[in-house]
């Protein structure tokens, strides 16, 4: 069983993408951050790697996808509470990401979703667990 995860993204320009994940409050490990990748901080055992698209190139023999034109892969990060759903779409738009999909609200839970600057698309949710239906 794996112990932590590690998604591991192609970024443009790595200092405008820690200024954005940072308007978002995440937190970055330094030991883990030069002039080509960062560690962005989920929680003490999920991270995003950013890694500059020339360096993240060499982690794979095929193309990088350009996530503006196509889908690779979609994250999905919870909260504590729809208003820490809101807050943190709003966030990101603000710090220039752009809307994805439209809320979804089905009651039990209640999602958002917004592109981050490199084009990934971030589904934010909160679930009520106690009230999934079965």
């Amino acid at each position: 069983m794996a112990t932590q995860l590690f998604v591991n993204l192609p970024v443009k320009d790595l200092d405008k993408s820690v200024e954005f994940f940072t308007a978002l409050g995440f937190s970055f490990n330094p030991d883990y951050t030069d002039e080509n990748a960062t560690c962005m901080i989920l929680n003490d055992n999920a991270f995003v790697m950013l890694l500059v698209e020339k360096f993240f190139q060499t982690f794979t023999n095929k193309p990088v996808a350009d996530a503006r034109a196509s889908t690779e892969v979609l994250m999905a990060i919870s909260t504590d509470s729809r208003d820490e759903v809101d807050d943190m779409v709003r966030k990101a738009l603000e710090a220039g990401g752009s809307p994805s999909n439209e809320p979804q609200d089905l009651g039990f839970m209640y999602s958002q979703s917004f592109q981050d600057l490199d084009g990934h698309q971030w589904e934010v949710l909160w679930m009520d667990e106690s009230s999934v239906p079965e």
